[in-house]
């Protein structure tokens, strides 16, 4: 039974009247129509138009572009549609999540090395705003994962760290500075990634926690954030077998087990709002069963919307079979649909649509990179950058006394390894260093002497740009070279003085427990990255405080 007028929707009578009202009036293909928010590929018309009048979607995201070419998408999707569209974002680390031209206040690990939790509401603030601009009502964030497991390829930054604690102050910022000012939050990936070391884009990951631990740490996290409203979840690839004790059911993923969704999250944990699938062309869904079964199945067993598709007409077809063959039936679909159009009643969406105001003015765009919103990013990198250690006294960095600096830049991104190295020597040439950027040695001329790397470098500065990302099985470093030959590779660290800070994965002193200089910048943005050099120049202290164990239990690390 569904309660409008409770947590999180809240509905008033006539937002009920609303809702009961839609219902009665969308046909079979209509309701089925509003099961799927799938990916925006495109943003001709044609295409646009296709979503949302011939398949009558729910709702869509878009990936990333320009704020004033997102905004006029979404603004004749919303045209065009005759029930509001859900509008969803990535918006984990800033506005950037849906506009380029946003602002990017940081990763969330940047944001708990603050130790304010005041940051994760002035993300929430600026991800609501930003992306309302473009038209987006509905959030894919907070992560409130748990970063038990160093070598998970996907939490990582993404998350607030290891402390479910630490997890559920930030999250609960975010929930409600996202929330009270317009856009629907989606807390994820419940059950909770970051115990496995595989990626549920790549496999149906793991949770492995005992009830009474799942209990006590990711079910304190999801528990306070009902408490707190959010208005949806997100449902992992991720089997937790502490609930799935019947053997049909073991190590199914969450967005497929009934007693996942049903029995733990509605009714032990009470949510009463919208439950969504996460992206269900992942391997973690696809591979659990025939889609032509997990399409309807997902809905029969508890969610509400299904996020993205294989190919968006066949899962329709795949959803209108499972209702002909009784795998999802009459009754759970109007329910499914009724939280869909109450969570849109509860975001006032067809008030907006009668008053034409889903998508904002061309002018509203002014917010982003609105100057309080810069002024959070900078504050954020100024207190989140964190020295990990420096056992040699090698910082901060003086010309004077190593004027010839080695920069090498770590991470397979060429194009952002590019801005980063546009950035940085500029800066430390500006400071007085001479400064040679690292280029892969000729395996046929030989290598360096330690004499001939002495000739040359007076010490070494590596920026290791190595992001988590889906579809990647882990984020360690990758060498150049190997056996200690050339140059990239730290054979030199009681050579020179080497310092080594991480843009990225917080954890490279798993790669690198030689370096007696370590720090963890959490990000790779501008902001993060002047802020960064200003620090090793000694013009800034370091003031971040870890919210994991850098060290990887690691005793030679801490060396």
């Amino acid at each position: 039974m569904i309660d409008l007028r409770a947590n999180p929707f809240y509905l008033k009578e006539e937002q009920i009247a609303w809702v009961n009202q839609t219902l009665a009036s969308l046909t079979l293909e209509e309701k089925v129509g509003q099961l799927f928010c799938p990916i925006g590929m495109s943003t001709d018309e044609g295409a646009l138009h296709d979503l949302a009048v011939d398949k009558k979607i729910g709702g869509l995201l878009f990936r990333p572009g320009k704020g004033e070419e997102v905004q006029e998408a979404h603004r004749y999707l919303q045209q065009q549609a005759k029930v509001p569209l859900l509008i969803a974002a990535n918006l984990e680390a800033g506005g950037t999540g849906i506009a380029v031209d946003g602002t990017r206040i940081g990763n969330p690990m940047l944001l708990a090395a603050t130790g304010d939790a005041d940051y994760g509401h002035h993300l929430g603030e600026v991800c609501a705003k930003e992306g309302t601009a473009v038209g987006v009502n509905w959030a894919f964030a907070p992560v409130v994962d748990i970063d038990y497991n160093f070598h998970n390829p996907i939490t990582n930054v993404r998350t607030y760290g290891s402390d479910p604690e630490t997890v559920l102050n930030y999250a609960q910022g975010f929930v409600e500075g996202v929330q009270q000012n317009g856009v629907a939050a989606s807390i994820k990936h419940f059950p909770g990634d970051g115990i496995d070391f595989r990626d549920q884009h790549l496999v149906t990951s793991v949770n492995t926690l005992p009830i009474a631990e799942w209990r006590s740490t990711y079910g304190k996290v999801y528990s306070g954030l009902i408490e707190a409203g959010a208005l949806s979840v997100m449902i992992g690839h991720i089997a937790l077998p502490a609930v799935q004790k019947a053997e049909e059911d073991a190590f199914l993923p969450a967005t497929l087990s009934p007693v996942i969704m049903q029995e733990l999250l509605r009714k032990e944990l009470g949510f009463n709002g919208l439950i969504t699938t996460d992206a269900t062309p992942m391997v973690g869904f696809c591979a659990a069963m025939e889609r032509r079964l997990a399409v309807p199945t997902a809905i029969a067993a508890g969610c509400d919307i299904f996020l993205f598709n294989k190919d968006l007409e066949e899962d329709i077809r795949f959803m209108q079979e499972g209702i002909e063959t009784g795998i999802l039936t009459l009754d759970r679909l109007d329910e499914a649909v009724t939280r869909i159009l109450a969570m849109k009643a509860a975001l006032q969406l067809p008030e907006k649509q009668a008053e034409s105001l889903l998508v904002p003015a061309k002018e509203e765009l002014a917010v982003l990179r609105k100057v309080q919103h810069v002024e959070w990013a900078k504050q954020a990198a100024d207190n989140g950058i964190t020295l990990v250690k420096d056992t040699a006294g090698n910082l901060p960095l003086r010309p004077e006394a190593t004027p010839r600096l080695l920069l090498q830049l770590i991470g397979p991104y060429e194009e952002a390894n590019t801005q980063i190295a546009s950035t940085v020597i500029p800066l430390l040439e500006k400071a007085g260093f001479q400064v040679t950027l690292y280029q892969p040695e000729d395996f046929t001329t030989g290598f360096d002497s330690v004499s001939q790397f002495h000739a040359k470098y007076d010490a070494v500065l590596y920026l290791a740009n190595v992001e988590n990302r889906s579809n990647a099985t882990t984020t360690r470093i990758n060498w150049y070279t190997f056996f200690g030959q050339g140059n990239n590779i730290p054979w030199f660290v009681d050579e020179v003085p080497t310092v080594f800070a991480s843009l990225g994965n917080p954890y490279h002193l798993m790669d690198v427990p030689m370096v007696k200089t370590y720090i963890n910048a959490y990000d790779n943005h501008q902001a993060v990255i002047e802020a960064l050099v200003a620090k090793l120049l000694g013009k800034s202290d370091f003031k971040g405080v870890s919210p994991i164990d850098p060290y990887c239990g690691l005793m030679d690390a801490r060396r």
